[in-house]
């Protein structure tokens, strides 16, 4: 492979590596600090619809993995004096199949938890989910290898 070739191919590599390592942890992170953090809350899954009301094509809610999750926060206490109560439509983060667990048809509820501070910002509750340790161990490996890659392309391109 030519030498500037290389050079561009071991960058991209590089920076793309590194950039999946990065939102990796950050998002086992985010996820981790919620779970033990967030402040609980139970949530009812909801089905996607038009601004009609109608579904989008799947009354049953089974296409989309990443359910849309309808919850109310608690009143926040702050030194204005209390805050209002608020419902919250989000999606919560992290790991999902390719097709949605019967648990989370529209109409289920479940556990979560929230940031307080961004209450969209939601997490299904550690007894909600299944372990999502192979996804993310597939992300983390997908990103060493990319750096990797990149890495022995710019060494061969400098050392030759």
């Amino acid at each position: 492979m030519e030498t500037p070739t290389a050079t561009a191919a071991g960058f991209v590599l590089m920076l793309f590596g590194g950039a999946l390592l990065l939102w990796c942890a950050l998002e086992l992170r985010l996820r981790h600090h919620l779970r033990r953090h967030g402040v609980p809350a139970t949530a009812r899954v909801v089905a996607d619809g038009d601004p009609y009301g109608e579904p989008y094509g799947d009354p049953y809610g089974e296409l989309d993995t990443a359910p849309l999750l309808a919850y109310c926060t608690l009143p926040t206490v702050g030194s204005a004096g209390p805050g209002p109560a608020e419902s919250v439509l989000s999606r919560p983060r992290g790991h999902t199949r390719l097709c949605r667990p019967a648990g989370l048809a529209p109409g289920a509820t479940v556990q979560v938890a929230y940031d307080a501070r961004r209450p969209s910002r939601v997490v299904l509750a550690a007894c909600e989910t299944r372990p999502s340790l192979p996804g993310d161990v597939f992300w983390a490996l997908l990103g060493t290898s990319a750096l990797a890659g990149g890495l022995t392309l710019l060494a061969s391109a400098f050392s030759g």
